[in-house]
């Protein structure tokens, strides 16, 4: 197996983007949801699937400048820590976020017509949903091409690798409890991903939908959840670079 594509987000819910590189920390893909949106007066993370046009915009941390590119233009800047922590509700959970400054809070009003602060993450991971890592692999995606009858694009599940393997759908459901190898990394496949409605969203951002999870729904419903992929923790931090090497670890 080999590493197809990696892609992570250094904003909660804006375009999954492809990356040549990246390091694994121990606490999961170095830049990933590093910031989020935050409802000041509900107090809670904003949800792609309730703001679907997030995902018109795309983020980039690097050297400490954020920029986001967003229809109406690039905004760019150092987030300045104003020192006010919030402890917000993410999907249920609390997750304790401190405000930053700066010209995004202006610039996602205009865009989402809403009231919103930047925020970055207390501790890493505070705004990922399950594990801090993402398995997809492209004979997975093939399947789903398949049954939906055009390619579909593995970014609409903003999976951090996309894994190039044979004629075995949903294999990745098969490494849950083992270790997987990923270039200079290593990682302990957790459990199955399970899905909403971003999914049918188009990752380009064009507002477009496509009817992604109820195809899925038909075949990869277990009980409540309609699983496709799967999450890992990271166990040996390292770096991973597209086109690596992809193995389980024996044992």
């Amino acid at each position: 197996m080999r590493i197809e594509r990696i892609g992570l987000t250094a904003l909660k819910g804006a375009r999954h983007t492809a990356r040549e590189r990246v390091e694994l920390s121990p606490e999961g893909p170095v830049g990933d949801r590093v910031f989020c949106l935050l409802d000041p007066v509900r107090r809670r993370v904003l949800r792609t699937v309730e703001n679907p046009s997030l995902v018109r915009a795309a983020a980039r941390w690097d050297g400490g400048v954020l920029s986001v590119d967003l229809p109406a233009g690039t905004v760019e800047g150092t987030p300045t820590p104003t020192g006010e922590v919030v402890k917000a509700d993410y999907w249920g959970r609390t997750a304790a976020l401190e405000v930053v400054a700066g010209p995004w809070s202006r610039a996602f009003f205009e865009h989402l017509g809403r009231e919103v602060v930047l925020a970055r993450s207390v501790h890493p991971g505070e705004v990922v949903y399950g594990g801090a890592v993402t398995v997809l692999t492209t004979a997975s995606m093939r399947l789903l091409s398949e049954r939906i009858g055009h390619d579909v694009a593995s970014a609409r599940f903003r999976s951090t690798f996309l894994l190039d393997v044979d004629d075995q759908p949903h294999v990745e459901d098969s490494w849950v409890g083992r270790e997987l190898r990923l270039g200079g990394a290593v990682v302990l496949v957790r459990g199955r991903v399970p899905r909403c409605a971003v999914v049918d969203l188009d990752p380009d951002g064009s507002g477009e939908r496509d009817p992604v999870l109820n195809t899925l729904a038909r075949y990869r419903r277990v009980r409540k959840d309609v699983n496709f992929g799967v999450d890992a923790v990271v166990v040996t931090p390292g770096v991973v670079s597209a086109g690596d090497v992809a193995e389980l670890e024996r044992g």
